[in-house]
């Protein structure tokens, strides 16, 4: 890799940030505070959206409906945005909230729960000041100071991962931050190699068959150019680095990896001339959006593919078979909803049930260099995640949260879905529950793909709780096998891991 281009990209692109105009510009945090505390009095299903006064919660023992799975131990780690409001000012958009990460400790003998904000710089320089300081992904802040690199800005808010033994909080534009795994204090920063320091190392890193990782860090998101592709063994030491060019601007959130290639798909923008990130960042339906298709074996090539506009933010599996490749996608209609989700819930307004969010696949030819997206069963879905240990040559079922209704406009059901055969089977918690994410666990000692449970959250507002559900991956319809609650609630989040 070429070390000193590399930096330059990254420097000019942290630099655009820091002097962007928009940090000259009035905000209108106060107003959206208002508005959401208003908001929440009316309709306590926005307590998944609140903000988390409190730096930490305590363990906390859940209360077990049902009977948990012998064989089922560990703990789900879960993390998401979290601290919206400071000094009467409060976030306009969801991805701006600091990270906050769960661990639900599960075992035969019980359910407990604890949490703790992420201690990145921007937070505890944020926490002393008693305001917030820096620019944000979303929302416009008054008198922000500019940003020296990209971790000045980390709220590390969206996932976890353990690798090599360590957990990590990661986001999209900045380092990964190492945690304590029984307390959650944060260690600090990873740094795989001295010149890499700060470098982008993205939210959804995959895990290879053979226990490695791969990631992508998109130096886009600062302003510069270019993507850097990560590989870390399973040991967390540092395989490889390298920089793939890229031609236009093009946003990716995550990726997809056969046993063979990683294929990453940018979606085209146009930028605004001031506002922050997601103000300034407008999708451009009217261009096709680029897919680089890059061989594990020499991640320093690409081969790029063009295919019609979508908007995706998640990938399910994927799969080569007769000269193609499949890659599972959450396909978005609306290019504006996309880049602000549950816009009007973080300003306390209600709106309507999300109509968009169809899985899709994206059939890559290697012979003949076309791509095509090909439709399934329109259900409204999110967050698919699979078996990994499904054949390389096939399809996965794909689990994910599902179905929403007027009364609150977010997922309140799982489903497990098989898009090749157009079969699925379909949990609802009920109407005014929402539900999360949920992880497949493997069955201990099993081998065909499928044979597990479903790990997820829930939140029921109603009843002033957060809680968490195990099902069979085999039997989704058959409902929980148990549910564990605790008698608080706290805001909803983007991702986990099940660490056993």
């Amino acid at each position: 890799m070429n070390r000193r281009r590399f930096l330059r990209d990254l420097l000019s692109g942290a630099a655009a940030l820091a002097c962007t105009p928009a940090l000259l510009r009035a905000a209108t945090g106060n107003d959206v505070a208002a508005g959401f505390a208003a908001g929440l009095q009316r309709h306590p299903w926005m307590a998944g959206w609140k903000n988390m006064d409190a730096d930490s919660l305590a363990p906390t023992a859940a209360t077990v409906r049902g009977r948990w799975p012998k064989g089922l131990a560990g703990t789900l780690y879960r993390n998401g945005p979290a601290r919206f409001e400071r000094d009467g000012f409060r976030y306009a958009h969801w991805f701006d909230g600091d990270g906050m990460v769960h661990a639900w400790h599960v075992d035969e003998r019980g359910v407990s729960h604890r949490a703790r904000m992420v201690a990145t710089p921007k937070y505890t320089r944020e926490q002393a000041a008693g305001r917030f300081l820096y620019p944000a992904a979303g929302t416009t802040i008054p008198d922000a100071r500019a940003i020296r690199n990209n971790d000045d800005a980390n709220v590390a808010n969206t996932s976890v991962a353990v690798i090599g033994g360590r957990l990590l909080a990661l986001w999209e534009g900045g380092s990964a931050f190492e945690l304590e795994p029984d307390s959650l204090a944060t260690r600090g920063p990873v740094t795989w190699r001295e010149d890499l320091a700060l470098a982008p190392f993205s939210a959804h890193p995959l895990r290879d068959r053979d226990g490695s990782w791969w990631n992508f860090g998109s130096i886009s998101l600062l302003g510069g150019s270019g993507l850097l592709i990560w590989h870390l063994g399973a040991d967390g030491r540092l395989l490889g680095a390298t920089q793939l060019a890229t031609e236009q601007h093009g946003y990716l959130h995550s990726f997809a990896m056969t046993d063979r290639h990683l294929i990453l798909m940018l979606m085209p923008f146009r930028f605004s001339e001031s506002g922050a990130f997601f103000e300034r960042m407008h999708f451009a339906p009217d261009l096709p959006c680029r897919v680089a298709v890059v061989p594990k074996s020499a991640p320093d090539t690409v081969r790029w593919f063009d295919v019609d506009f979508a908007a995706v933010y998640h990938f399910g599996d994927a799969f080569e078979r007769g000269g193609e490749i499949h890659v599972r996608a959450v396909r978005h209609t609306d290019p504006a909803g996309a880049s602000s989700p549950m816009g009007a819930t973080m300003r306390g307004e209600r709106e309507p049930a999300p109509t968009s969010g169809q899985l899709r696949t994206l059939r890559l030819d290697l012979r003949s260099g076309r791509a095509r997206w090909q439709t399934h069963a329109d259900h409204v879905m999110e967050f698919p995640l699979f078996d990994p240990r499904t054949p390389g040559d096939r399809g996965a079922r794909l689990y994910a949260p599902t179905a929403v209704t007027p009364d609150v406009p977010y997922f309140n059901a799982v489903m497990s879905f098989d898009p090749e055969r157009d079969h699925r089977r379909v949990h609802r918690y009920g109407d005014r529950v929402m539900a999360e994410e949920h992880v497949f666990v493997p069955r201990p000692g099993s081998r065909k793909p499928g044979q597990g449970w479903l790990v997820g959250t829930l939140l029921d507002a109603d009843r002033g709780r957060s809680g968490l559900a195990v099902l069979d991956a085999e039997h989704v319809d058959d409902g929980p096998l148990a549910e564990a609650w605790l008698p608080y609630t706290f805001p909803l989040g983007f991702h986990g891991t099940f660490a056993g």
